[in-house]
């Protein structure tokens, strides 16, 4: 199988000059967390949720607008460039490992499409119990912790996302992309003088998307990637008994991937 029967066409890119804000829209729009970055019609980068939350939050950037940031200033130059004839079982044999999270299809200088880890998702066939390969040492935050304090604990663990618990209840997931908008929303509506304040005092309760989407740990991994795709989550908390028992995220199903 190749990388063009799967791959998503019609990207949505921006031009490295275009301002966050901008970008932010368009993510917000195409529900996305990625998006290539082109400086005369050639890729350059992509920007990503992630370095957006980093960039908004750090001490450099207080006080400063998204508009006033362009793109070309939250770009992560590191990307992967495929052919279209590239063959899938190349790009599995890293899944999981350190490196970009967007790979980029490119034909001569164009870029004609993306491969992101939900494409991958519909090649995920196991029958197996999502269960056997969930991870069990689940990291969590409560809704009265502060946004800071749950990026710090997402940055330590190497993490994309948390689950917000209170007593052992679901109520809520914390991500980039949640940190990201309420970081952007919050240097639009509160002054200069008062950002680093609200930014330091910014509460998971108050950022987080909710509800969470859960399942139970008797369903299949292939079923588990369905329940993934129909809610475009990245992540899957796992209950047993209603108590919430483990968390699975799309690297882990696609690591069970057999072609």
């Amino acid at each position: 199988m190749k990388i063009k029967e799967i791959m998503t066409k019609g990207v949505i890119f921006v031009d490295k000059d275009v301002d966050l804000k901008y970008v932010l829209k368009l993510m917000k729009k195409h529900s996305i967390t990625k998006i290539p970055v082109v400086e005369d019609k050639k890729l350059i980068g992509v920007i990503t949720d992630n370095i957006i939350a980093v960039k908004l939050g750090s001490i450099r950037s207080k006080g400063v607008s998204t508009s006033r940031f362009h793109a070309s200033s939250v770009i992560d130059k590191n990307v992967e460039i495929l052919s279209p004839e590239t063959d899938i079982k190349n790009i599995l044999k890293t899944v999981g490992e350190p490196g970009p999270t967007m790979l980029n299809v490119v034909e001569g200088e164009r870029i004609i499409g993306v491969i992101t880890k939900a494409d991958l998702l519909p090649l995920v066939s196991s029958e197996k119990k999502i269960k056997e390969i969930m991870n069990k040492n689940i990291h969590s935050v409560s809704p009265d912790d502060r946004v800071i304090h749950a990026r710090r604990r997402m940055i330590d663990e190497n993490i994309a996302r948390l689950p917000v618990m209170n007593n052992g209840i679901l109520l809520g997931v914390i991500s980039d992309n949640e940190i990201a908008f309420a970081f952007a929303e919050l240097k639009k509506s509160i002054s200069i003088g008062k950002q680093k304040h609200k930014l330091d005092e910014l509460l998971v309760n108050d950022t987080m998307k909710t509800p969470a989407i859960w399942t139970e740990a008797d369903v299949t991994i292939k079923e588990a990637a369905s329940i993934m795709m129909e809610n475009n989550v990245g992540s899957l908390i796992i209950k047993e008994n209603n108590k919430v028992i483990g968390i699975v995220t799309r690297t882990d199903l696609i690591k069970t991937i057999q072609i």
